[in-house]
């Protein structure tokens, strides 16, 4: 196929586009101008220069492609910044004006399959149950514009078109910003992530994620979790990081200062026992790391830690 790939200098996308390329697709990167170039030598790979918001400049550079993957967001620039509403406003005119630009040129180039990008976090705290995407999403106030990307690939499905929308879990890798700032807090002896530790916690690491954008191009229309296969406590999700970088397990940020958080910390603090059944059943998609068990020790190699030491 040839694909139409935006979003491809970010954490997944630089990782799905290698793996895009290797299955024998033809793909174009929708960059910004001032963005940085995909890990993937040039000759393999064109660059198109694209704003998400001109939609007469969207139709001319999507034209010609069987299908469009929309990775694009635009992260809070550090931890700290995501607490903040106003960093999110960007990333909310691209889930809005953005997707639905990016849809509607597609629509009018005949171009059949669309694979948006979204987020599990918007799924409600349902204690010790499991998630599917039969769960109506309850978006917490930052995160409201997640509705408004899925309804824009609804739309496009209405009209007899392939949309498909992936619900990540929550990101882990060596270049993932909020793992620093997890590990930073253990050195502290905290974990930095607001609710109890007997709260779930479903994950997926960054090359999972992008072997699932590949995944996406065999699956037929619909909502799909991508998420690890065993969720874990909170408790073991940062004892297994500590155990891993010779530290011991930390300390909770009590329930009370939740509200602290804003509506990111509310978001953050529930509990999220996903399930991918439906994901693993549609398609060969299988992730590397069924869980953080074997995933933790293996970004941590990534990002240079040696082993624990013994007795730690």
């Amino acid at each position: 196929m040839r694909l139409f790939v935006t979003g491809a200098t970010g954490v997944v996308g630089r990782r799905a586009v290698p793996l895009l390329l290797s299955q024998g697709h033809s793909v174009t990167a929708g960059v910004r101008q001032t963005a940085s170039r995909v890990g993937v030598a040039q000759k393999e790979l064109d660059y198109v220069p694209v704003d998400l918001f001109d939609l007469r400049e969207l139709r001319r550079a999507v034209a010609g492609h069987d299908a469009i993957i929309n990775l694009a967001t635009q992260m809070p620039s550090s931890a700290w910044n995501i607490m903040s509403r106003s960093s999110w406003r960007e990333n909310d005119r691209i889930r809005t004006e953005g997707v639905a630009n990016l849809v509607e040129a597609a629509r009018r180039n005949g171009i059949s399959r669309f694979v948006q990008e979204s987020f599990a976090l918007t799924y409600p705290d349902r204690a010790d149950a499991w998630i599917d995407e039969q769960t109506p999403i309850d978006p917490a106030a930052y995160s409201k514009t997640v509705s408004d990307a899925e309804r824009s690939v609804a739309d496009f499905c209405a009209q007899g078109y392939t949309g498909v929308v992936l619900r990540f879990a929550a990101f882990y890798g060596s270049d993932a910003m909020q793992v620093k700032s997890y590990i930073n807090g253990l050195r502290w002896g905290w974990a930095l992530l607001p609710g109890g530790p007997d709260r779930f916690i479903s994950s997926i690491s960054h090359d999972d994620a992008a072997s699932a954008v590949v995944a996406a191009l065999e699956a037929s229309q619909g909502i799909y979790n991508v998420a690890d296969d065993q969720p874990v406590r909170r408790a073991r999700y940062f004892e297994l990081l500590a155990s891993n970088l010779g530290l011991k397990s930390p300390n909770f940020v009590p329930e009370w200062a939740t509200p602290m958080f804003g509506s990111v910390g509310q978001a953050m603090s529930r509990s999220l026992r996903l399930s991918n059944a439906k994901l693993r059943g549609a398609t060969r998609w299988r992730p590397r790391f069924p869980s953080v068990r074997e995933g933790w020790p293996a970004m941590l190699r990534d990002m240079g830690y040696g082993p624990a030491a013994p007795g730690r």
